[in-house]
């Protein structure tokens, strides 16, 4: 993906630099259509993929109740820190995002392009405001709401679905959570299969947009970068190092210390649950966590706890408002943190899947979806980053739901 990037990086900036009329044709009426069919390929798994793998986590967690307090605590952190991560990927866009380079003319040309995206016609004509909003977040109609692309109403009525699940039976609650995995495996497995193209797909993407808005647009995605990295820093720096001290009674560096290998992990893998096995170590020899704490509270936000991964979808969302000029006030921002806080939860286990599951946050706020080809392109750094990001704030949750039950940690 990042050759593909590099590749439609260059030739667009040769065409822009030249200024050929036919390198820009040809790019426009030959390149642009393999995008669009690299973009129709990846958004068609995102409806069915959003809903199982919701499902599938919510359900999973059986009966609140039978969790008890320990997984309650767990979840109360691991969600309050992420609607916190939302709050800061916004005020770190507001803060950088302006510094990007894209004039209102170009911003005119971009959303022009956009045009021909139907789901972005849909969702900037229908999408709901103020107590409207509210009321369709639960749909009359879910079939109707995933045919309409209403995926937020959709990713509501799937949780409730899942929780209703997971108060059943063990053997009826398995039985559903077992085929709505299958489901999710196979589709993720579609993922994979569309993401072999996604050099080709990001080169025809990126190319065309590139050729037209030359060095500005590559600054935009500089600036872009620069605004994720220091969110997810601030995020480890401001939220969970503090957290730890205040609640752990642990010192700040004492804890990194403890917590560098697993992130070190996190960092170069992109996965928490490749990490999970440093992050086991970590909190049971070193820190002294019981088996007990660790054993439940680190599989739960490996699973679940997306905090890295909403602070980059709230810098993302913003990013693509200002590349395509679509305004986003205070309405606009409550409704993007809603999608990207369910959104979160929907995170697959593929290469670039919290671009993936950007799809119901895009289209809540009216954006194009071809915004999400130039976000792959880019995924890879902040993949690092958020992955961290996040592996840290497992570590952190453990240490404190620890704490909150009495044991004591060094």
């Amino acid at each position: 993906m990042a050759l593909g990037l590099v590749a439609g990086l260059a030739l667009g900036l040769i065409a822009a630099a030249t200024g050929s009329t036919i390198l820009a044709d040809g790019l426009d009426r030959f390149v642009r259509p393999l995008g669009r069919l690299f973009l129709n390929l990846l958004t068609m798994v995102v409806v069915p993929l959003v809903a199982t793998a919701l499902f599938t986590a919510v359900a999973g967690l059986g009966d609140l109740r039978r969790l008890g307090r320990l997984g309650a605590s767990a979840l109360g952190f691991f969600w309050g820190t992420t609607i916190v991560a939302i709050g800061v990927g916004f005020a770190v866009a507001h803060l950088l995002l302006p510094f990007a380079p894209i004039t209102p003319e170009q911003q005119a040309d971009l959303r022009a392009a956009a045009a021909a995206d139907t789901a972005f016609r849909q969702a900037a004509a229908q999408a709901p405001t103020g107590a409207r909003f509210i009321v369709e977040l639960v749909p009359a109609n879910p079939v109707r709401a995933a045919a309409d692309g209403s995926l937020l109403a959709l990713i509501v009525f799937v949780t409730i679905v899942g929780a209703a699940a997971a108060t059943l039976p063990e053997a009826k609650r398995r039985t559903l959570t077992d085929l709505a995995d299958a489901g999710t495996q196979a589709l993720i497995r579609i993922v994979r299969w569309v993401l072999v193209l996604a050099p080709v797909g990001i080169f025809a993407l990126v190319a065309p947009v590139v050729a037209r808005f030359g060095w500005s647009m590559v600054g935009a995605m500089l600036v872009f970068l620069a605004a994720v990295v220091s969110g997810c820093l601030l995020l480890v720096g401001l939220v969970y190092l503090p957290a730890v001290a205040l609640a752990v009674r642990l010192r700040p560096g004492r804890f990194l210390r403890a917590a560098l290998p697993s992130m070190a992990m996190g960092f170069s893998t992109t996965s928490s649950l490749a990490a999970l096995p440093a992050m086991l170590d970590a909190a049971e020899r070193d820190l002294h966590m019981s088996p007990t704490v660790a054993g439940l509270v680190l599989p739960l936000g490996a699973s679940l706890n997306r905090a890295g991964s909403a602070l980059y979808q709230a810098v993302a969302v913003l990013f693509a408002a200002q590349l395509y000029g679509i305004p986003v006030g205070p309405p606009e921002l409550i409704q993007a943190g809603a999608a990207v806080f369910l959104a979160s939860l929907t995170v697959a286990a593929v290469p670039a899947g919290s671009v993936v599951s950007l799809a119901p946050a895009f289209v809540q706020t009216g954006l194009p979806l071809a915004g999400l080809g130039v976000l792959l392109g880019l995924d890879r750094i902040p993949d690092m980053f958020r992955t961290m990001t996040n592996v840290t704030g497992h570590l952190a949750g453990a240490a404190i739901v620890a704490a909150a039950q009495g044991e004591r940690l060094e």
